[in-house]
């Protein structure tokens, strides 16, 4: 009789039951990496009811990641036509009626079966902040109207009212630095640079403000683990638009018969009323107390005179606090790079501006041979532009530069930290995602929680587990060695 091999057995048991852990280990990360992710989403609807004009956006993000981790990202934008819904004060009905477009769109492009749990936002900023102090009850009927146009469509309204402008920069910060993955990731994060029509906003954390100094520009966020103490400013009043009717009042203070705009283009001239140019918030106390019905505005081309008009809407002397930007509003130092986006991009881009690697003295140089350029000239070069916008770039641009250096305080140096931008990974830059993302709690307090393991840790383990299997087979081949069959021959005895 054979002997039987002493260890045999325990090796076997434990041989066995490492090999079934194994086992199990194996099926599990493999379950638990590979479950079938549902290709299924939830959007979100943003309406930008800007002074000039408004805009949709749609935005969706995985319904799976809906709690906090899913990436939201913009998949349509819609251009409403006409004008901004604080133009319809005498018509408010057709301020919800000029939505009715843009809505049908995104009832086609968002799923049926998402309709009712999609939320509507309609978000005005500085066009209906100047027509609800100027006039509330017309304020109050075009948000009516809008309301009642709203519901009629499937979506989950949310309701429309008027944005500080403080929200407005912030939401604007939020937005680019969601898209940039910088708050995910706490990287140093961008400012934000926004212009309007009717308002402008700056948005930046410093490390020398810690909100004691004018409270007021101060907004706290604690945004995946980090804390965010952010300076944000807008001036209302300040937008492009506005600006423009600020400087040319100014001009015309004295109510003289001709105006010569040195920001418009030699040889651009247009009658003009006094009633439209002072009719607003902005400029009515600047209207002269004997003008005429009408004015010639006549253009001369001189960036240099031009800037020196623009300044004088500024005031860049008073400040009661350690350091201002104009108007006696506090501003921290700058820091960081910007983003400056809207009118901001939309002129510069026009104007051939928007490489801020290029010295700001070449930039001013560049303006300056555009605003002397004769009018007869602009209009054959760009034969597709409204007349009417056309017009102002010279204006704008040389706004832009002033608000910038003067107002703001970039210097030749840190000019080149502000990038002009449109989008950022295929959404718009502005303050609509930044805004949804905070009524709908999609960006978290603190870090979400990990996925299960990355994909070089999954590889990783089951490498692991394989080659341990392997090594399992052979420890159980040897283990049955004693069990084979002798191959010597015994001697036969006959």
């Amino acid at each position: 009789m054979k002997e039987k091999n002493p260890w045999q057995t325990p090796v076997m048991i434990i041989i066995t039951v490492i090999g079934v852990i194994a086992i199990v280990a194996l099926v599990t990360v493999a379950v638990l990496q590979n479950r079938p992710l549902l290709q299924k989403y939830k959007y979100g609807i943003v309406l930008d009811a800007g002074s000039s004009h408004t805009a949709l956006y749609i935005y969706e993000w995985p319904a799976e990641k809906d709690n906090n981790t899913g990436r939201v990202e913009q998949t349509h934008s819609c251009k409403v036509k006409g004008p901004g819904i604080s133009s319809y004060a005498s018509a408010p009905l057709e301020a919800g009626e000029s939505l009715r477009a843009c809505m049908q769109e995104a009832e086609k492009l968002v799923p049926g079966k998402r309709h009712h749990e999609t939320p509507l936002y309609l978000g005005a900023t500085a066009g209906m902040r100047l027509l609800n102090i100027e006039n509330s009850s017309a304020s109050d009927k075009v948000f009516q109207a809008v309301g009642d146009a709203l519901q009629k469509f499937p979506f989950s309204y949310q309701g429309a009212r008027i944005l500080s402008g403080q929200e407005e920069g912030a939401f604007g910060w939020v937005t680019v630095n969601y898209l940039d993955d910088r708050l995910k990731q706490g990287l140093e994060t961008t400012g934000a640079l926004d212009l309007g029509g009717a308002s402008t906003q700056i948005s930046f954390v410093s490390n020398n403000y810690d909100g004691s100094e004018s409270p007021r520009n101060s907004v706290t966020f604690r945004l995946y683990g980090n804390d965010y103490n952010l300076y944000t400013h807008s001036f209302l009043c300040y937008g492009k638009d506005q600006a423009l009717k600020m400087t040319l009042a100014q001009m015309a203070k004295e109510g003289p018969a001709t105006v010569f705009d040195p920001c418009f283009h030699p040889g651009y001239t247009a009658t003009k009323n006094y009633s439209i140019l002072y009719d607003g918030p902005c400029v009515s106390d600047r209207k002269p107390q004997a003008a005429l019905a009408t004015f010639t505005h006549t253009g001369k081309g001189n960036f240099l005179q031009c800037q020196e008009a623009v300044k004088s809407v500024f005031n860049f002397t008073y400040c009661k606090y350690s350091r201002c930007s104009f108007n006696g509003v506090f501003q921290p130092l700058l820091q960081g790079p910007f983003g400056a986006f809207s009118a901001y991009y939309f002129v510069m881009n026009f104007l051939n501006l928007t490489d801020t690697s290029i010295p700001l003295e070449t930039v001013k140089d560049s303006l300056k041979r555009y605003c002397a350029t004769p009018w007869n000239q602009i209009m054959l070069l760009h034969p597709d532009v409204k007349l009417k916008y056309l017009a102002e770039y010279c204006f704008s641009g040389t706004y832009i530069l002033t608000l910038l250096t003067e107002g703001y305080n970039f210097t030749s140096k840190s000019y080149s930290d502000i990038k002009f931008i449109k989008k950022i990974k295929s959404s718009d830059a502005g303050w609509t995602l930044g805004y949804m993302l905070n009524l709908t709690n999609m960006i978290p307090a603190e870090n979400p929680d990990s996925p299960p393991l990355p994909h070089v840790g999954y590889v990783s383990i089951l490498s692991v587990i394989a080659v341990l299997l392997f090594i399992l087979f052979i420890l159980f081949i040897l283990s049955l060695r004693p069990l084979w069959p002798r191959c010597s021959k015994q001697p036969q005895i006959v």
